[in-house]
């Protein structure tokens, strides 16, 4: 039989097996969000998004640098990703130039 240490669950980043602090993210938001009261899931769940959306921006740039013939990603590589993708540019609009 386990014992209750071992049947405890995971939290956090560790738990959800995030890359992203989901510490370091609820953090932010406790600095950042005027309401002190955050439901447990919420840090994870961002810390979640947030990976999600930079995986995915990496993925597109990665194809457009071996679009160009490079090996190396650039912030071109990034910043045209993000313009050449519908959903990534409706993100970003209001933080474009």
């Amino acid at each position: 039989m386990e014992n209750k240490r071992e049947q405890r669950s995971m939290a956090g980043s560790s738990g959800a097996q995030l890359r992203f602090p989901a510490s370091k993210v609820e953090r932010l938001l406790q600095e950042r969000n005027r309401s002190k009261h955050l439901d447990s899931s919420a840090p994870v769940f961002l810390a979640g998004v947030l990976e999600y959306v930079t995986s995915r921006i990496l993925d597109l740039a990665i194809k457009e640098a071996h679009t160009s013939g490079k090996k190396l990603i650039a912030s071109k590589h990034v910043t045209k990703a993000v313009q050449n993708n519908k959903e990534l540019c409706q993100l970003f609009k209001d933080n474009q130039r």
